[in-house]
């Protein structure tokens, strides 16, 4: 951090980038290790600049899996997904937490495009996400989730490192 603190410095003063206040940071997050990775960095960057702190979670309206044999509905499919949400941003608020108010929101929908609603909504200065990925089709169609983020916001984003593989 020393270093990119000095970076920043000598950026500012410069006057090659603006002076950016990064005091609304919004984390998109999921179960996946890359978004754990992602939230990993969020927290320690909101708590580095005593920004106030968002975790976003979007039950994913395509992960929903009705059976009719098994007598699995839409709704319960919703529930589950959105339990486990829930679930997951309480561990995350456990394992990172030393933040007095925590932001959390569990939309239901496209993920990049809750995303950025969110974002938009709760007013961020900074987005911090993980290399989210699309599988198949629906991702050569359309890309990455993370891509889309990018693309169609005036909010910086952050993107955490995809987890190391360990071989």
């Amino acid at each position: 951090w020393a270093c990119w603190q000095q970076l920043q410095e000598w950026l500012f003063l410069n006057e090659i980038i603006p002076a950016m206040e990064f005091k609304k940071i919004l984390i998109a997050t999921d179960h996946s290790a890359n978004a754990i990775r992602a939230a990993k960095t969020g927290f320690a960057l909101a708590h580095q600049l005593r920004a106030k702190l968002a975790l976003v979670y979007v039950v994913d309206e395509s992960r929903e899996v009705v059976n009719a044999d098994l007598g699995i509905t839409p709704e319960q499919s919703g529930t589950v997904l959105l339990n486990e949400a829930e679930t997951t941003l309480e561990q995350l608020i456990k394992m990172y937490n030393g933040i007095e108010e925590i932001f959390r929101f569990t939309p239901e929908g496209s993920p990049e495009k809750e995303i950025l609603k969110i974002a938009r909504e709760w007013n961020a200065d900074l987005i911090v996400t993980g290399p989210y990925q699309r599988s198949g089709l629906s991702r050569l169609l359309s890309g990455s989730i993370t891509e889309y983020i990018i693309k169609h916001t005036e909010i910086p984003v952050l993107v955490a490192p995809a987890a190391a593989i360990h071989h």
